[in-house]
């Protein structure tokens, strides 16, 4: 989880070093907007932060991404892993309410489909069950992880569930929300028509799979199917309506929430077999002792 999420700090350095970053336009165009239809107290202070970056972007660009290639460094290595984990804390939460604006939690429109709770709250969340335990950086915190799971899912659905989601036209809008490749755009439009005609049962199957992978993480024995298909869903997410991230668009910070998900599925399959290897190996250990 530490090496894996380094590298996705790395990533998010990276792309703050695109042209378009060291423009005012990013500002303008990416960090401004995310503030629109919120509440004061949210898009006061997003305004704000968009205006200062936009008066000096370079001056403040360049730390950004410095901030975050160093702390994607830090994660690679054990010694100073800790450091990294504790510190990428503060720092995502602070991006997550200036620069991202909740990821629109507060404007009654955000959904998992359009990238809530956000990549970068999914950053500081996955640092913290990744952090060392007990001196052993190979245990991930397996109850805060389910935790969150269980939260982030059952939060999509009832987010999908608000009165500006629960349509099709709401559903097919995520799709086509950013510009996707050629190989891809056909797709997505003929998926967009099927769901405006068949928006409520689109909608209503949302938040039934949702709140599904949410709550089969709560019970052991349906733990490893939930969290299978929450895996499978969220690359699905990533594809669709998504976009890859946008990666591909020289405007995107991150690679958009879906592939924290994936990361938090992966962590939590992993300490799902720690323990069943561990009980396994037991009675073996306990008889070979007694013979």
């Amino acid at each position: 989880m530490q090496i894996a999420l380094g590298f996705l700090w790395l990533l998010d350095g990276a792309l703050q070093l695109q042209p378009f970053m060291l423009r005012a336009s990013f500002a303008r165009q990416v960090l401004d907007p995310s503030s629109d239809g919120q509440p004061h107290f949210v898009a006061g202070p997003a305004h704000w932060a968009a205006n200062l970056i936009a008066a000096h972007p370079v001056v403040w660009d360049i730390p950004f991404a410095t901030t975050q290639l160093l702390l994607g460094i830090g994660m690679l290595f054990p010694r100073t892993a800790r450091l990294a984990l504790f510190a990428s804390v503060p720092y995502a939460l602070g991006v997550w309410f200036f620069g991202e604006g909740l990821s629109g939690l507060a404007s009654g429109n955000a959904s998992l489909l359009s990238g809530a709770p956000g990549a970068v709250l999914l950053y500081a969340v996955i640092a913290l069950a990744a952090r060392p335990r007990n001196g052993r950086s190979d245990l991930p915190a397996a109850a805060w992880l389910r935790g969150a799971w269980a939260t982030a899912w059952i939060g999509a659905a009832l987010l999908q569930a608000l009165p500006k989601n629960n349509d099709g036209a709401d559903v097919a809008s995520a799709m086509l929300a950013n510009g996707s490749p050629s190989w891809l755009s056909r797709f997505e439009t003929s998926s967009g028509v099927w769901t405006s005609r068949h928006g409520a049962l689109v909608v209503m199957t949302l938040v039934a799979v949702e709140a599904v992978i949410g709550l089969t993480i709560l019970y052991d024995r349906t733990l490893t199917l939930g969290v299978a298909a929450g895996f499978a869903g969220a690359l699905a997410i990533w594809i669709l309506t998504q976009n890859l991230g946008a990666l591909y668009t020289g405007q995107a910070t991150d690679p958009n929430t879906a592939p924290l998900i994936a990361l938090m599925a992966l962590a939590l399959l992993g300490g799902v077999r720690r323990p069943l290897r561990v009980a396994r190996a037991r009675p073996h250990r306990t008889t070979a002792a007694t013979s």
